[in-house]
């Protein structure tokens, strides 16, 4: 079929097809990273984009803080309107579409509103933003009959709203579990491969451009909740419930706890992990043992990756670049194309891709499980304390597992060899088991361990493939 004479290759210059409807008319809030990423790429790739977008999208109007560095970013740009105000671009009568670049959940807040009370469509890569107000804006853009888009907030370069509101439409997703914050999966492979602690790495992190002078949102796990929570609400027809979500970083996880992973077969990593359960779903973001051979444990470095298990596709795993400015660029001008292709009527609203996935009439607030009844296995570790032999704590933690009706998987000694004097731990890993009833364990086994016992969650099954 690949010879057939009435096929003809695709022009390498689209120019000469471009087409003829009015251009799509974009004011952008916002020129920093992902803002000066999205000039350089619809620069770059104006005339195929404007040839899968149906008509040409340009950049006329821009809102920055530094008017001079602006400047200097944008070059010759004839009849892009420059100004320091984002309000005249969210309500200027020659915008089409809000592009809100410029993050945080304060004044963007009252951007978004302005835009879309004007009647025009937003498209935003500001996770915080939508975790915090979602309501309100997706309420706002229903109400005057526009669409607010955000590919570009979950996972960077990575289509993974798409996917689940649009190519997975006929599951029913059973689980989300994702990598999906880029500076914490970075400092965990820097403390895999190079056995540094976490400040070390954290470091690194910071000199390389993967982390902020503050890190706080990204370690602390924040971050990642943010996204978990729009995944979650695309996934199963649920309101955005960042409130919900159980949250736990990276900060406190030891150098000794990542190498003790690996001993027993497991790399850590930061997840977030949304799962549909009979009495409602579990949205949690922690450090999380995965076995070294699943797919999502080989996620490494920077990169984000999403693993979403559907009842009809299975399991799917989607991975590429979590952040940068071109890969974000790249969401976020796939969300542009999308509004580009709209009726230039406005069309039937009823009809458009739903914002969260599901029509409004058919979402369902699910309740959020207690992270105390979240049932996984579990790595416990500790170092026997002194006077107290190994045996004693293995005899004691037998009969301690017993009165609790929890089930070892596996007991280990380990030696790290990090220390001038090599110290003995042990290393156990349950069967699956509540959040709570393991938590009481750590607690009562604290009686023979000297410093603090570690208690970490190990994968399920929404975790691997």
């Amino acid at each position: 079929m690949f010879n057939d004479p009435h096929l003809r290759p695709l022009p390498a210059a689209h120019a000469a097809t471009a087409p003829t409807l009015p251009a799509l008319r974009v004011g952008m809030i916002g020129l920093g990273t992902v803002g000066t990423g999205v000039w350089q790429v619809l620069r770059r790739n104006q005339a195929l984009i404007a040839a899968r977008a149906g008509r040409r999208i340009e950049i006329v109007s821009v809102a920055v803080r530094k008017l001079p560095r602006a400047a200097g970013v944008l070059g010759d740009a004839p009849g892009v309107l420059l100004t320091d105000d984002p309000l005249q671009v969210a309500t200027h009568p020659d915008v089409d579409v809000v592009l809100e670049l410029a993050g945080g959940t304060g004044p963007a807040r009252g951007w978004v509103l302005a835009a879309l009370a004007q009647g025009k469509h937003v498209v935003t890569a500001n996770k915080a933003l939508l975790a915090v107000h979602g309501h309100t804006l997706f309420a706002a853009a229903a109400q005057h009959g526009v669409v607010l888009a955000y590919e570009g907030a979950v996972a960077g370069s990575v289509p993974v709203i798409k996917a689940l509101r649009e190519g997975l439409a006929a599951n029913r997703i059973d689980a989300v579990a994702g990598i999906i914050n880029g500076t914490s999966n970075f400092i965990l492979t820097r403390m895999r491969d190079a056995g540094v602690d976490f400040a070390s790495a954290l470091a690194e992190a910071q000199a390389l451009g993967y982390a902020e002078a503050d890190p706080a949102f990204d370690v602390d796990g924040v971050d990642a909740a943010h996204k978990l929570a729009l995944l979650a609400a695309n996934a199963f027809g649920t309101p955005v419930r960042f409130d919900a979500v159980h949250v736990e970083g990276i900060r406190a996880l030891q150098a000794l706890d990542v190498a003790a992973a690996a001993h027993l077969g497991y790399t850590v990593k930061l997840l977030g992990i949304a799962r549909r359960q009979p009495g409602g779903v579990e949205l949690r973001v922690h450090p999380t043992l995965l076995p070294t051979h699943q797919l999502l444990a080989q996620v490494d470095g920077a990169m984000n990756g999403v693993l979403v298990h559907g009842d009809a596709a299975g399991p799917a795993l989607y991975c590429g670049a979590g952040a940068g400015g071109e890969q974000t660029a790249s969401a976020v001008i796939a969300d542009l194309v999308d509004v580009a292709r709209l009726p230039t009527d406005g069309g039937n609203a009823q009809q458009r891709v739903p914002a969260l996935g599901f029509h409004a009439a058919a979402c369902a607030d699910l309740p959020v499980l207690p992270m105390a009844e979240v049932v996984t296995p579990h790595y416990l570790r500790l170092q026997p304390r002194a006077g107290v032999s190994e045996a004693e704590v293995t005899q004691a933690l037998a009969q301690l597992l017993h009165d609790e009706g929890v089930q070892a998987e596996r007991l280990d000694g380990y030696t790290d060899g990090s220390q001038p004097t090599a110290t003995r731990h042990l290393l156990l890993l349950t069967q699956p088991v509540a959040d709570a009833v393991a938590a009481r364990v750590a607690d009562r086994l604290q009686h023979w361990a000297q410093g603090d016992v570690v208690r970490l969650r190990v994968a399920g099954p929404e975790a691997c493939m």
